[in-house]
C-alpha cells in the first residue's frame, strides 16, 4: 500500500472502537475488562465470544475465530477486509485518500454518475405526474383501490408514467440529461429505425428502486388493468444488478437487524402493503426468482428469514426453491403460510397487521414446510412413491446441525412415510450424514489442548506486553520447536517488526490466534513454565537425533564416543530442568 493508504489505515484503526462496532451486532455484557456475549458467527446458548476493548480484539472461544475491528466486520457483514475498513471509514466520517484514476476509471464513475442522476431525476418527475398532474389520476385511483394512502406514496416516492410516447424523455433532456445515460438506465427504448428514443415505461404506476444507501438505481412499472407484463423492471445496469439488491432493504435493515428476522415477499406491492400495516421488516425479490446472493445480502442484518409467497401452486414452487437457497447460505428459513389462497398483499389488507403477525408467529420451520409440500404432491401408498418421498426430503434433514432436532424429524419422516426409522437414518448415512454448513455460520471446534500450543500463546503475549521479554526470546526462544504453522508466523512477524505487530498481514488463522493469546489470562509462573516447556521439547529432539546417531555409529561398528558424551549432556540438561 502507498504511504497515504497506510496513514488512512491506521487512522481509522485508531480511530476505531471495536466495543462500539460490536455492540451494535451483538449483545454482550461486561465482566473484569472484558466483554462477554453470545458468538454471532455460530450457533450457542452459553457465551464464550470474548471482546478485549483496550487491546482492539475481539476472540470466539467456540469456533475459534478473532481478530480486529475490521475482520469482525469482514465477517459479520460477509465484505472483503478492505471494504470493512472503507465501511467504518464512512461510519466515522474518515475520507478515503484520493488517488489518481486511469481514463478508464473516470469514464466509469462519470458513467455510474449520470446513470444515478438520471433515476433520480426520472423518481421525481414519474412521482410529480403522479400527485400534480391530470396524468396521473388513474394512478391515484389505482392506489386508492390497494389501500395505498398519500402518506405510503410519498413515502415510497411511487409515481406514474404518462400514457403518452415520449414525456420522460423530453422532460430529462431538457434538464441536460444525454440520450445516451438514458438508454443506459433502461428508461427510454430506441426506434426500430434508430433515429429516435421513447419513453421504455407508459400507462404504469411507477414504483423506484433503491440501493443500500437509498440512492434510486432502477423501477419496477406496475400496469392497472391486464396489460402484459403485469411487473415491467428496468434491465440490468451498471448500478443495478436484481440478483444482488432487494426492494426495500434500504428502509427496512434497521429493523431487520433490530426484530432478528426477515420477511420476504415476491413483489412490491406486497412490501407496500405489509409497510402501510406497519410492518417494516420486509423486503421483496425483484422480478427474478430469490438468489443465494440476496440470501448472504439480508443475513447481514439477521440469520433468519421468513418467506412469504404466494399460496398458489406457483408460490409454493417459488418457496421451495427459495427456502434451498438460503438454507444452504446458512440462514434459519421458516414459511409463513398465507391461507385461502391469497396474496400478502391481500391478506394484510383484509385482517391488518395482527392478523399477519399472528401468521408469523405460525411460520414453518423449513423441514416442517418441505415435508408437507412433499407428502401433498407425492403417493405415498406405494412404495415407489415412498422412496421417492423419503429421497427428497433427506437434503433438508442431513441440513439440521442440531441432532436433537435431526432425530426428531428422523422419527416424523419415518412415521410419516410408514417406514422403519433405521431405512431414514441409514439412506441419511449414505448421504454422508450432513450437508456442509455456509461459511456465515461456523462450526463449533473442540480442539484437545496441546500443552506446547498453550505455552506458544503465553510467550506470546509476554513478548507483545514486555519488550524486555520480547528481546530474551529472540535470543533462547527455539522456534524450530513451534509445532503450530499460526504461532511460527506470529513470532516471526514479533521478531521482526517488535511488538507493535501489524494484524493486517497475518493470515486469519494467525490473527484469531493471536487475539486468543492477548485474551487469555495466566497465573503465577506461566511464563517460566512456558520456557521451560520450550526448552525440555528442543532438548527431547535434541536426545532423540542424538540417539539415533549413536545407532548409526554401532551399526558402522564405531564406537559413537562422542555421541554418547552428548546424549549424557542432554539428559543432565533435562534432570536440571
Amino acid at each position: 500500500m502507498s504511504r497515504e493508504m497506510d496513514e488512512f489505515v491506521d487512522k481509522v484503526r485508531s480511530s476505531a472502537d471495536i466495543l462500539t462496532v460490536v455492540s451494535s451486532y451483538v449483545s454482550v455484557k461486561k465482566q473484569g475488562r472484558s466483554y462477554f456475549g453470545c458468538c454471532p458467527f455460530h450457533s450457542e446458548k452459553t457465551p464464550s465470544f470474548h471482546v478485549e476493548p483496550e487491546k482492539g480484539l475481539f476472540y470466539c472461544f467456540g469456533c475459534h475465530v478473532g481478530g480486529d475491528v475490521f475482520k469482525f466486520l469482514s465477517l459479520i457483514e460477509n465484505i472483503t477486509y478492505f471494504e470493512a475498513i472503507k465501511l467504518e471509514a464512512e461510519r466515522l466520517n474518515i475520507k478515503l485518500p484520493e488517488r489518481k484514476k486511469t481514463a478508464r476509471e473516470m469514464e466509469r464513475e462519470k458513467v455510474v454518475n449520470e446513470l444515478f442522476d438520471a433515476n433520480e431525476l426520472a423518481r421525481k418527475f414519474f412521482h410529480s405526474v403522479l400527485v400534480n398532474t391530470s396524468f396521473g389520476k388513474s394512478g391515484m385511483a389505482y392506489l386508492a383501490s390497494r389501500g395505498i394512502t398519500e402518506k405510503i406514496i410519498e413515502s415510497f416516492s411511487l409515481g406514474f408514467a404518462p400514457n403518452a410516447w415520449d414525456k420522460l424523455t423530453t422532460a430529462l433532456k431538457k434538464r441536460g440529461v444525454k440520450s445516451e445515460a438514458l438508454l443506459k438506465a433502461g428508461l427510454a427504448s430506441k426506434s426500430r429505425d434508430g433515429n429516435r428514443i421513447f419513453d421504455r415505461f407508459k400507462n404504469r404506476i411507477m414504483i423506484p428502486i433503491a440501493d443500500i444507501r437509498g440512492r434510486t438505481v432502477a423501477f419496477g412499472g406496475r400496469t392497472m388493468g391486464d396489460d402484459n407484463p403485469k411487473y415491467l423492471n428496468t434491465s440490468e445496469t451498471p448500478i443495478f444488478k436484481k440478483g444482488e439488491m432487494l426492494f426495500n432493504l434500504d428502509r427496512a435493515h434497521k429493523e431487520i437487524r433490530k426484530l432478528e428476522y426477515s420477511i420476504v415477499v415476491e413483489g412490491y406491492m406486497d412490501a407496500i402493503s405489509l409497510v402501510a400495516a406497519g410492518i417494516d421488516n420486509v423486503v421483496a425479490s425483484l422480478g427474478t426468482a430469490f438468489t443465494a446472493n440476496q440470501a448472504k445480502l439480508l443475513m447481514r442484518y439477521a440469520k433468519k428469514l421468513y418467506f412469504a409467497y404466494d399460496s398458489d401452486e406457483a408460490g409454493q414452487v417459488a418457496t421451495v426453491r427459495a427456502m434451498g437457497l438460503a438454507a444452504s447460505a446458512g440462514a434459519e428459513v421458516f414459511v409463513i403460510g398465507i391461507p385461502d389462497g391469497k396474496d400478502p398483499d391481500e391478506f394484510v389488507r383484509k385482517h391488518g397487521k395482527d392478523g399477519f403477525l399472528q401468521l408469523i408467529k405460525n411460520a414453518m420451520p423449513l423441514v416442517d414446510f418441505r415435508l408437507q409440500y412433499i407428502l401433498k404432491r407425492t403417493n405415498t401408498d406405494t412404495l415407489e412413491g415412498k422412496v421417492r418421498a423419503l429421497h427428497d426430503m433427506l437434503p433438508a434433514l442431513t441440513g439440521l446441525r442440531d441432532e436433537a432436532k435431526r432425530i426428531y424429524y428422523q422419527k416424523k419422516l419415518a412415521g410419516a412415510l410408514m417406514l422403519d426409522e433405521g431405512v431414514v437414518r441409514n439412506e441419511m448415512g449414505r448421504m454422508g450424514g450432513f450437508i456442509p454448513v455456509g461459511k456465515s455460520d461456523r462450526k463449533v471446534v473442540h480442539r484437545r489442548e496441546n500443552a506446547l500450543e498453550r505455552a506458544g500463546r503465553i510467550l506470546i503475549k509476554e513478548a507483545v506486553e514486555d519488550e524486555a521479554a520480547l528481546t530474551y526470546l529472540r535470543e533462547v526462544l527455539p522456534v524450530d520447536v513451534i509445532e503450530s504453522e499460526s504461532q511460527k508466523e506470529i513470532f516471526a512477524e514479533l521478531f521482526k517488526d517488535g511488538a507493535d505487530i501489524n494484524i493486517t498481514k497475518l493470515t486469519d488463522d494467525a490473527a484469531a490466534e493471536l487475539s486468543r493469546a492477548l485474551m487469555e489470562e495466566y497465573e503465577g509462573d506461566a511464563y517460566i513454565d512456558a520456557l521451560k516447556l520450550f526448552e525440555r521439547q528442543d532438548l527431547n529432539i535434541k536426545y532423540q537425533r542424538k540417539s539415533r546417531e549413536l545407532e548409526e555409529a554401532i551399526i558402522r561398528g564405531e564406537s559413537g564416543e562422542r555421541s554418547l558424551e552428548d546424549l549424557r549432556s542432554i539428559k543432565k540438561a533435562l534432570d536440571e530442568l
